[in-house]
């Protein structure tokens, strides 16, 4: 834990901070102009695409499928995604921090001729309901539902009431039509991933999408949470790759033996069936 995040859990903290955005102008090599919202916050991350990670996406995903991208925040997944399965497919995006979202709803209502992005201000949940997120610093830049962990363990002291939704509810109910093209997952739910893709078993069963998805940091995670990460994704016939980057989503295997070499990570997961050269 940091000494400024020890300070503020002890309650002496500044009042929330608001950070507003950009529109910048963006010519990607392969897919052209592109306009991009700016997160303001001096900690956020750079949501610009890149051809790059684009063309990684292309090698799994085709134009007019479906992605969701979960835990978005201003849609630095979200875009790449989006131009890798053009206006004819869609992704989902799933954000409940109010501090960020409009960015994210930004980034959904540009570049409509490429991108067809459906922004939803609400969090991936076992059930419907409001719930308590905790962020580390008063511009809510990063954070999330901690669930079973000491605020020592997760250092987080700003906490934000947020909607959260039952995922496959949502979908059979406003999104029937998509589920039948959904290829591509992504979650980052800083730990609690796992919960989430337990709610999306039968979904995962069925559709049989690629996966993105974070290990967490394994100091602020249960002991034995990587382990049971693993081996749901492993119980689910997926081979595990290390994200490298932009440049290779198809990076390293990992295996129980490097699963707990890196500190914290993404993988992209293919299912066994797939034919996908690393």
């Amino acid at each position: 834990m940091k000494l400024k995040e020890f300070v503020y859990l002890l309650g002496l903290k500044p009042r929330p901070q608001h950070y507003g955005f950009v529109v910048e102008h963006h010519v990607l090599a392969g897919d052209g102009p592109i306009d991009v919202a700016q997160w303001q916050h001096r900690n956020a991350y750079r949501t610009a695409p890149t051809q790059a990670m684009v063309d990684q996406l292309r090698r799994l995903l085709h134009p007019g499928d479906v992605a969701i991208d979960i835990g978005a925040h201003t849609g630095d997944t979200a875009i790449p995604l989006a131009l890798a399965v053009g206006p004819t497919g869609a992704v989902l995006a799933l954000e409940p921090n109010a501090h960020v979202f409009p960015v994210l709803a930004e980034n959904a209502r540009l570049n409509a001729d490429k991108t067809r992005i459906i922004a939803l201000p609400f969090a991936a949940m076992r059930t419907d309901g409001e719930y308590e997120f905790q962020y580390g610093e008063p511009g809510f830049a990063n954070g999330g539902y901690h669930e079973g962990m000491s605020k020592w363990q997760h250092g987080s002291a700003f906490t934000l009431r947020v909607q959260g939704r039952n995922l496959p509810a949502l979908l059979e109910r406003d999104y029937a039509g998509l589920v039948a093209r959904i290829r591509y997952i992504k979650v980052d739910a800083e730990g609690f991933d796992l919960a989430i893709l337990e709610t999306l078993d039968a979904v995962i069963r069925a559709q049989r999408p690629f996966l993105q998805v974070e290990m967490f940091d394994l100091r602020k995670s249960p002991a034995d949470y990587r382990q049971r990460l693993y081996a749901f994704l492993a119980g689910h016939d997926y081979v595990l790759h290390l994200v490298e980057g932009d440049h290779n989503l198809l990076g390293e295997k990992i295996t129980p033996d490097n699963l707990n070499d890196r500190r914290r990570f993404d993988v992209c997961c293919i299912p066994a069936e797939c034919q996908i050269r690393a």
